[in-house]
């Protein structure tokens, strides 16, 4: 599979897969920003890529974005499907800082991958599901 991409700065290193080791690949501030506790900011990440048809990107906080920049990602997870490929259509980070921080161009600040849609399905209604009853709350069955 080919991504066409287009870069908005050349002060972002190209994307690549993680250290060539993963599926995930980072996404960089594309300026600095400075944020004032309680800021709310959407972060350029400097590049617009053209999806395939059929395909949408999954954005989200590298491991250590909150310990080294005290930022949340702002909708948690963000969907990129294959229609916002115009060449305005820059990928941006929302983001909430928790303290006051600094992000400086060509920071890792989160990662993206690639999926494909969801298959069409049914929801077909029943009386009772035929599986065991984990006790309805994670995996521990405790709150």
């Amino acid at each position: 599979m080919e991504l066409r991409i287009k870069y908005f700065t050349d002060k972002i290193e190209k994307l690549r897969f993680i250290d060539g080791k993963s599926d995930w690949i980072d996404l960089r501030a594309a300026e600095d920003v400075v944020l004032k506790k309680g800021d709310f900011k959407l972060i350029p990440l400097g590049v617009a890529i053209a999806l395939p048809q059929g395909y949408e990107a999954h954005v989200v906080p590298r491991s250590s974005t909150f310990k080294n920049f005290g930022i949340l990602q702002s909708n948690s997870c963000g969907i990129i499907d294959e229609s916002y490929c115009g060449d305005n259509d820059q990928w941006m980070m929302p983001v909430f800082a928790v303290r006051d921080t600094e992000i400086h161009v060509n920071d890792r600040i989160c990662q993206f991958r690639i999926f494909k849609h969801q298959e069409a399905f049914t929801f077909t209604e029943v009386d009772h599901l035929d599986a065991p009853d984990r006790g309805g709350f994670g995996s521990s069955g405790r709150s």
